[in-house]
């Protein structure tokens, strides 16, 4: 009886420890949300490049040496992709500049012709004075939230995310493995196995993910890039490499570059066929990255479902913001892991089985 009694209580604290701890994590998240973007991207950049550290160590590099190397070389090509496009980019930013008035005023115009139609088709009892103000003022609003939510990326913290980003990612990349043997260490030794088992399934999935959606995103931005400027769109610079970017969202990069690159083809041809051309890049583009993209990048070996990963990136930026988008994946690839786990010993119990089945 002492001996279960025992069992009993060993089990009820290591369920208070976990839960604990876990409830350590959501307060820290909450508490330093502001100033944990420079660590949340310098782990990333480590996970990505601890691969090939791994590879060097293994013909003889040091470790140190290795993520020196490494980061420097990241740090050489992101510096020589914005010198080679930083004329580019700052030409098309100051015509953006120079022609967001024309186009607020212009949907706002939009807005209000479209409210006038209706309201001649259905009649003022549907659409009237006061239901033309709601939609412009929410108009507003969006556009207010959108410059501050801009304004608040490129402006806030960006000199701490350039320099603090690279010296994490050093750090963590040269430390990878003995942090990892040392978080192993701390796991309970009756449960070694089962942990040891859930993490490299975790990890098979999130490298899968991580590294192939990060090559789609450069793939597409560059497409992107290269066709609308080449289709003659002013801002095709800016609108492709945005768009290829955020394709780690399923459907919303090729969604968002689609409505601001016809909006802006609207604004800017007068010719209906170059408005088309702009509008099947973006079909082109949508219907190469479902069944030629991502079916040999990703494939079967992603085990994330799109609707899943559409809901954790949105559940984070709802909680955490943009570190929230960033943590969003992994959690969802842990998550989906430890639920498929439980699934198994779910499906292999007594609670689940019939008396009588093996």
């Amino acid at each position: 009886m002492s001996g279960a009694r025992l069992a009993e209580n060993g089990r009820r604290q290591r369920l208070i420890l976990i839960l604990g701890a876990l409830a350590a994590l959501a307060l820290a998240l909450h508490l330093f949300a502001s100033i944990l973007l420079p660590f949340v991207l310098g782990a990333l950049i480590a996970y990505l490049l601890d691969p090939l550290a791994d590879r060097l160590e293994a013909v003889g590099v040091p470790r140190s040496l290795a993520a020196v190397l490494l980061v420097v070389a990241m740090l050489a090509l992101i510096v020589a992709f914005f010198l080679l496009l930083y004329p580019l980019i700052l030409a098309q930013i100051t015509i953006l500049i120079s022609l967001v008035p024309q186009y607020i005023r212009s949907v706002s115009e939009l807005i209000q012709e479209s409210l006038l139609w209706l309201e001649d088709r259905l009649g003022p009892e549907f659409v009237d004075q006061r239901l033309r103000q709601l939609a412009l003022n929410q108009l507003n609003t969006m556009l207010a939230w959108v410059t501050g939510a801009i304004a608040t990326v490129v402006g806030g913290g960006v000199l701490m995310v350039v320099v603090v980003t690279p010296i994490v990612a050093f750090y963590l990349l040269r430390d990878w493995p003995k942090m990892v043997a040392q978080v192993d260490s701390w796991v309970p030794r009756r449960y070694v196995a089962n942990v040891r088992e859930i993490a490299r399934e975790i990890d098979r999935i999130l490298s899968a993910w991580v590294r192939g959606q990060a090559l789609v995103c450069l793939i597409f931005a560059v497409f992107y890039a290269v066709a609308l400027t080449a289709a003659g769109l002013q801002l095709g610079l800016i609108v492709g490499l945005t768009a290829g970017l955020i394709s780690f969202i399923p459907y919303v990069g090729t969604l968002t570059g689609f409505v601001i690159g016809v909006g802006m083809a609207l604004a800017q041809f007068s010719d209906w066929r170059d408005v088309a051309l702009i509008a099947g890049i973006f079909v082109f583009g949508n219907i190469v990255e479902g069944y030629v993209i991502y079916p040999r990048l990703l494939g079967d070996r992603v085990e994330l479902h799109a609707v899943w990963v559409l809901f954790a990136l949105f559940a984070g930026g709802a909680v955490l913001g943009f570190i929230g988008v960033l943590l969003a994946v992994p959690a969802a690839a842990a998550t989906g892991v430890v639920a498929r786990y439980w699934l198994r010993r779910y499906r292999a119990s007594p609670l689940y089985l019939e008396e009588g089945d093996p």
